[in-house]
């Protein structure tokens, strides 16, 4: 429909402008722990570790299936009663993104090492990244916020809005279903490895898109925000392929192509050391002056998606307005 385009906008302006209430959180928390209960549920029932790793794959895909369909069924009811009304359906779709609640996190990153040390800045990043940050010093602390706030940029914000636009509310709830049931069960690990397996490949799936359009936004934050944007596409070129993920890659690259930075290098998971290539050329002593750099082109990424929103609305709009109007004298 040619209105999906502006539900998607009305979504992202608004969870940009409010974010998810406070009061609404206190009254029904949010869509993303009804389905964390729905997938715990699942869990207990479906992933028992007396079953066959090929039978723990089936239940995984059943499991998958069943925490898509549900949130995607009630999104459509729900779409349908209100018509697909682009403001409406907007304001809904708004909780299936994460554009504030990702900068304040981020922000307060910076902020804590800037006002009360490396300590502090320890406990800021763990909130935000799955890695041991317990020997993180300051550079490593810089460059893990800013690989967390590229890739979340394309997971959090571009991915839901583009699924939006094409299938508004239930485009954007069948995302953000895949999506949390990957963060939940998507894991490589003896206990989700199998039972998780469908739900991480689908949502490597779904991601492709978003994460080559993230990597535009990027480079067009880049250009209009007096950033390096031609080093931004080369390091896409170059590295995004490399990354252990066929999607982060390449949000992560523009953004250090962009800042002049060499993000990502081995870090600890678990206790165990994984040997991440780098990306980029720049240098590797980030500072929360550079969390501050990547937090203004995120922003920028951010109104750059909101207008080619807006702008693909209203060329639908004339398009199909001309055509019906063609339509008509012959």
């Amino acid at each position: 429909m040619p209105f999906f385009p502006l539900t998607a906008f009305v979504a992202t302006l608004t969870e940009g402008l409010f974010g998810y209430p406070k009061r609404l959180y206190s009254a029904i928390r949010h869509p993303v722990m009804w389905q964390g209960a729905l997938i715990s549920m699942l869990g207990r029932r479906l992933n028992r570790p007396t079953f066959s790793r090929h039978k723990r794959i089936a239940t995984g895909a059943l499991a998958t299936g069943i925490l898509t369909a549900v949130p995607v069924g009630l999104a459509t009811l729900a779409a349908r009663s209100l018509r697909h009304s682009p403001i409406a359906c907007g304001l809904l779709a708004s909780s299936c993104l994460a554009q504030r609640s990702l900068h304040e996190h981020v922000e307060a990153v910076a902020q804590a090492l800037e006002d009360r040390g490396l300590s502090e800045g320890r406990q800021a990043v763990s909130m935000i990244v799955g890695r041991d940050t317990s020997a993180l010093d300051e550079a490593a602390i810089c460059r893990a916020t800013i690989e967390t706030l590229a890739e979340n940029f394309s997971d959090g914000i571009v991915a839901p809005a583009f699924w939006c636009a094409l299938g508004g509310l239930p485009g954007a709830v069948f995302y953000k279903a895949v999506n949390t049931a990957d963060s939940m069960i998507g894991h490589r690990n003896e206990r989700y490895e199998a039972f998780g397996k469908t739900a991480a490949r689908l949502d490597d799936l779904i991601n492709l898109p978003a994460s080559r359009l993230s990597a535009f936004w990027i480079i067009a934050a880049a250009f209009f925000t007096g950033q390096d944007w031609k080093t931004a596409f080369r390091t896409i070129r170059r590295d995004a392929r490399h990354h252990r993920s066929p999607n982060a890659g390449w949000p992560e690259a523009a953004m250090a192509g962009a800042l002049g930075l060499s993000i990502g290098g081995p870090r600890l998971y678990n206790g165990t050391l994984a040997n991440v290539r780098w990306i980029g050329e720049g240098r590797q002593e980030a500072t929360p002056a550079d969390i501050r750099r990547a937090l203004e082109l995120y922003r920028a990424a951010c109104v750059v998606q909101s207008g080619a929103l807006l702008a693909l609305f209203f060329h639908l709009h004339w398009y199909r307005k001309n055509k019906s109007r063609n339509q008509k004298l012959h």
